[in-house]
């Protein structure tokens, strides 16, 4: 009778968990750059600063140049496998596409806001927002710290129409600007749509 009991337990357990939808999704680093504050990168990744400096062992705020930070991943997964957005996640992917496509047209903006967003989806890349768009070397304005620029409210508006489900690049995981790049692996890349100066691949 307690096996039974204990066997039921479990596997109503499992159920909530299933039908919560969400599972355990990895840690990812992140380097510090110049200009760089706890305050700043709890801001970037969505992280509560508590939280952030619990997980480092950080008792204060000043950080080294250099210094890698573990990132916990707060990013939930909904039915079906979609990533659960959050009102933080229209800040941070606002920043990175006023980084990215701040002279572009309008639906310019929401293509590159589709093409982080997509890459999400894609087992090549991270599975969270911010570990897509910090992941070392994926975007120029990360690199040069273009992205800590305020966006622009066109910038927000893209950002949410974007995680509202309207991808213009057409399920694009790359996008570039061709008059800027000769890189072979990125024009290697097959080329699904052009808008703006950017031209989107997969």
């Amino acid at each position: 009778m307690r096996l039974r009991r204990i066997w039921l337990i479990m596997v109503l357990t499992i159920g909530a968990v299933m039908m919560s939808g969400k599972v355990a999704q990895a840690d990812w680093t992140y380097t510090v750059k110049r200009g760089d504050s706890l305050f700043s990168i709890a801001r970037k990744t969505g992280v509560p600063l508590n939280t952030l400096r619990q997980r480092n062992g950080l008792s204060w705020n000043p950080l080294r140049l250099g210094q890698r930070l573990t990132i916990p991943s707060t990013g939930g997964v909904a039915r079906g496998g979609a990533p659960v957005r959050s009102t933080g996640d229209v800040n941070l992917l606002a920043h990175a596409i006023h980084g990215e496509a701040g002279a572009e047209p309008y639906v310019g903006k929401v293509a590159v806001g589709g093409v982080i967003l997509n890459r999400i989806q894609s087992s090549k890349f991270p599975k969270t927002l911010a570990g897509v768009i910090y992941q070392p070397h994926a975007f120029e304005s990360v690199s040069n710290g273009i992205i800590n620029r305020s966006p622009s409210s066109e910038s927000r508006k893209a950002a949410q129409d974007a995680i509202n489900g309207w991808d213009p690049s057409g399920g694009a995981i790359y996008f570039f600007n061709p008059a800027k790049t000769n890189n072979r692996w990125i024009w290697a890349r097959r080329i699904i749509n052009h808008i703006g100066k950017h031209v989107f691949a997969i």
